[in-house]
């Protein structure tokens, strides 16, 4: 194979830099969790918190306190959908690396794979996103979500264009025969 192009490798460069940030953005919405505000009310993955007359937040973890139906079960399967997401998100992006450092005979099947990592996080992440809206969408408002919410959904939105992106170079600098 001839040697790699500047625009290829930078290019190569830039998406495996922009997932870095989507892995970033969503372990910090993962770990907060707190990510819509209604009402005097703070929804999340792991707490329900409540705004007292003397401005402290109350949080607990019983989420039935909240009094929304199937929010404390339905933020299970959220939780693991977007906790996983990170984790597959994590191993795409050290086959992308590992596929640019070590370039072997079977790096563009690493790239590749890769690639297909982050598309599978997307899949998981924008389905915890749109869960969790439709669990709460009687508290819904656009300013009511929090700005761990937006990381989450900002992440989603970079893992789709990168993965797609990953595939998108790999069909174009290694046609297939």
């Amino acid at each position: 194979r001839p040697q790699k192009s500047f625009f290829e490798t930078l290019i190569r460069s830039l998406i495996i830099l922009c997932v870095a940030i989507a892995v970033v953005l969503s372990s910090i919405s993962v770990c907060d969790g707190r990510w819509l505000f209604a009402k005097g009310q703070l929804f999340g993955l792991w707490h329900f918190c409540t705004v007292g007359n003397d401005s402290i937040l109350k949080c607990v973890t019983d989420l039935s306190l909240a009094q929304v139906e199937g929010l404390s079960v339905g933020v299970i399967p959220i939780r693991s959908m977007v906790s996983f997401a990170v984790v597959v998100a994590i191993f795409g992006l050290e086959l992308m690396m590992v596929s640019q450092v070590c370039d072997d005979a079977n790096a563009r099947r690493k790239w590749a794979m890769g690639s297909v990592l982050i598309l599978i996080s997307f899949l998981l992440s924008a389905t915890g996103v749109l869960s969790f809206s439709v669990l709460v969408k009687d508290h819904l408002s656009f300013t009511g979500f929090t700005l761990t919410y937006w990381c989450e959904f900002v992440a989603a939105f970079l893992f789709f264009l990168n993965g797609i992106s990953g595939l998108h170079i790999n069909s174009l600098t290694h046609p297939r025969n």
